[in-house]
């Protein structure tokens, strides 16, 4: 049994986009070039992922049975951009909430894409803990995830909002099973020891580095995460850069499928998501999402899957203009109305 400290680090404000990430010995992408690689994932995505993903069965819409239904079919129609579609219902949409909302959409059957402000940078918030999460399971064999954990009063109250781990102080909890509450309830002490079982902020830093994301920056724990300086990148990320995960958690580049299925599973039926990525999903499209929010800042990224076809990976990420204002879940919901609604069908 292990008693973990944490203790956050400050964010440091940055004179540059580039300043934050050559600290740690990162290379950031131009935008160009975020581009140029998100259109080759496309393509390989494409070919790979519905290969080994499977369709959900119809009904209301919902959150996904990793373990159900046939395979989807690759369709043969020839990647398309939809993003000029939606740009002016995106931009009204902003106008209306005085926010910025940012969308990386891609079809993993189709190849179609949708992207509005999707190299721009937004706090990740919460929604880093899929991706820890996911980190997590490449990293500990399944027979070293039930290791006990403990931790103290302190810590919980460190971190800020802790559900489960709360409830937990003096027996403490299997790793997995904090894992899946950092996942599920969005607990902050759970994520934290995540965090210090793959090596902190770091490793997982690394982690995301080694599946192609030089973008996302994670460099503090909760709370700390939740702040984001005025010209600092840590603690944040893209839409084009957290899809690209998505979509390396689906193609088979980050955990095998017994993982991917569990991870999806953690990120079904979560109460959280409730009024985000799902509210905005047609009837019958089952979504696996994880919401982040604090302040102007409310995030949801999600594995969208309609009946019969292969998943759609999409990352909306919102910021109110206002320092002050409050988020909003409706922002998110109706963004992903637009952009799900904007999707071709299969041929």
């Amino acid at each position: 049994m292990r008693t973990r400290s944490h203790t956050s680090t400050s964010t440091s404000t940055s004179t540059s986009t580039s300043a934050s990430a050559a600290a740690r010995g990162r290379t950031r992408p131009t935008s160009t070039t975020a581009a140029l690689a998100t259109a080759a994932l496309v393509a390989v995505v494409v070919a790979v992922v519905v290969a080994g993903c499977s369709a959900p069965p119809s009904g209301a819409a919902g959150t996904a049975d990793p373990s159900s239904s046939a395979p989807a079919t690759p369709s043969a129609t020839p990647t398309v951009d939809v993003s000029a579609d939606v740009a002016d219902d995106l931009a009204a949409l902003e106008a209306e909430f005085d926010a910025r909302v940012g969308v990386s959409v891609v079809d993993t059957g189709t190849g179609a894409t949708v992207s509005h402000r999707a190299d721009e940078r937004f706090g990740h918030a919460s929604s880093l803990k899929a991706l820890a999460a996911a980190q997590f399971l490449h990293d500990v064999p399944v027979d070293q995830r039930d290791e006990v954990v403990t931790w103290t009063a302190g810590d919980v109250e460190a971190a800020g909002y802790s559900p489960l781990t709360s409830e937990h102080v003096a027996d403490g909890l299997p790793l997995a099973q904090l894992a899946e509450a950092a996942v599920r309830q969005s607990d902050n002490t759970a994520l934290n020891l995540v965090l210090d079982r793959i090596g902190g902020p770091a490793g997982l830093d690394r982690g995301l580095d080694d599946i192609g994301d030089s973008t996302t920056e994670v460099v503090n724990r909760e709370p700390a995460l939740n702040t984001i300086e005025p010209g600092s990148t840590d603690d944040t990320t893209t839409p084009a850069a957290f899809a690209a995960d998505l979509v390396a958690l689906l193609d088979g580049r980050w955990l095998d499928d017994a993982d991917r299925s569990l991870l999806l599973d953690w990120m079904s039926g979560n109460a959280t998501g409730d009024t985000l990525i799902r509210a905005g999903a047609p009837a019958g499209w089952v979504v696996a999402d994880k919401s982040g929010g604090a302040g102007g800042i409310r995030n949801d990224v999600a594995v969208v899957t309609p009946p019969g076809r292969a998943p759609v990976v999409v990352t909306v990420f919102t910021a109110r203009n206002d320092p002050d204002a409050r988020y909003d879940d409706a922002l998110v919901a109706r963004a992903a109305s637009i952009v799900l609604g904007a999707l071709p069908a299969p041929s």
